[in-house]
């Protein structure tokens, strides 16, 4: 059994992540931050409580929506009617597109006027233009919530307006947020667009601006979704990219806008100057190469399956080593995707994560007069 050592320059923590400035707190009733890439939990405060989501519905709405595109059943050119139960919604006063009753708007136009301009109208034509009813649509995004984990979601309608059935979590927030920037990328781009005109049949083009502040001030943010209700207050989904790092924080229960921009940017900048991400292995980059014996090759390139990312305290770095522990030299033939080692990461002297390393590649045999030689050459010279 042979123990490759990788590296004892990274630190694992489990559970006093929460220590590293145990005096830090958000003005927020609830609030959440992730690291994108490990996964990490950064911060918590009460995440679990149910609130009431309010426009940070639409990023549903939205991946619903982008979910059809992918799939090659709906075009961003595809046109939908508005529906006069639409249009009321532009005239009652809340967040609008300000579309227009009997008229035709594409796709896209619907998608940005919900995600820069929030409008609810603009929610209701596309969940009408999708699914018949908005209630249809509901239905569509609540099964959604549960197949990608949010189990203490349900979605009433597509916009988040005031519904005693319309409830999520700021946890649930977080991981519907993670799973559209991680499968919808091309898309994405919509949540970082500061301003959406849109040039509506029947009158003069109409321009609004984004709604999150954050996009607005210089510190990476490209999305995601505020919303208010005045039973839940304000409320904001962020995110924010620097250099290769990305952090998701969601809050709800902010007393103004002024405290949920400042309280959320304060959120996002604890992540990044308290914690270090640090690669541990990247699936479409890494390969490992393993000893072989008896083998056409005397090295078979192997593969984890998953990216490997680790979020540590900064200067707590030197407390982690990864060990590759393999039967070697493994005996030849190996076949592509045989298991083959473990990738074996320890806190100090407790194993705390473990992966699988897959043979990249088929290893043929030596032939019997090959072998023959070189075990002769191995019991004379100790040489594989």
């Amino acid at each position: 059994m042979r123990n490759v050592f990788i590296a004892s320059t990274l630190f694992y923590f489990i559970s006093f992540v929460f220590s590293v400035n145990a005096q830090f707190d958000v003005k927020a009733k609830t609030a959440i931050l992730q690291d994108f890439h490990s996964g990490e939990i950064l911060y918590e405060k009460d995440a679990d409580t149910k609130i009431f989501p309010a426009s940070m519905t639409k990023i549903m709405t939205s991946i619903i929506t982008f979910e059809l595109l992918q799939k090659g059943d709906l075009s961003l050119d595809d046109k939908f009617f508005v529906s006069e139960n639409a249009w009321r919604w532009s005239q009652a006063g809340y967040s609008s597109m300000f579309i227009m009753v009997n008229d035709q708007v594409s796709v896209e136009d619907l998608l940005r006027g919900i995600i820069v301009a929030s409008g609810n109208d603009a929610c209701i034509a596309l969940a009408e233009g999708i699914a018949g009813t908005e209630e249809e649509f509901a239905i569509m995004m609540t099964s959604k919530a549960k197949e990608i984990g949010m189990m203490n979601t349900n979605f009433s309608n597509s916009s988040g307006i005031t519904s005693a059935y319309n409830y999520s979590t700021v946890r649930d927030i977080l991981i519907m947020s993670n799973y559209l920037i991680k499968n919808y990328p091309e898309y994405y781009k919509y949540f970082e667009e500061k301003e959406f005109t849109w040039d509506r049949t029947g009158g003069d083009p109409i321009t609004q601006g984004n709604r999150n502040p954050l996009l607005y001030k210089n510190m990476g943010v490209d999305g995601i979704k505020t919303g208010y209700l005045s039973a839940e207050k304000y409320s904001l989904a962020a995110s924010m990219k620097r250099n290769n790092r990305r952090l998701i924080a969601v809050g709800s229960g902010y007393e103004n806008k002024s405290s949920r921009s400042k309280e959320t940017a304060k959120l996002l900048t604890y992540g990044i100057t308290n914690f270090d991400l640090i690669e541990i292995y990247n699936s479409s980059k890494d390969t490992i190469e393993l000893d072989v014996w008896l083998g056409k090759k005397n090295k078979v390139k192997s593969y984890i399956k998953d990216d490997i990312y680790k979020t540590i305290p900064k200067a707590r770095k030197k407390y982690l080593k990864v060990l590759l522990n393999y039967d070697g030299p493994i005996e030849a033939p190996i076949k592509k995707d045989d298991k083959i080692g473990i990738y074996k990461i320890f806190y100090k002297d407790n194993l705390v994560e473990e992966h699988d390393v897959f043979a990249l590649e088929d290893v043929g045999k030596l032939n019997i007069f090959s072998r023959l030689l070189k075990s002769i050459n191995f019991l004379i010279w100790g040489d594989v």
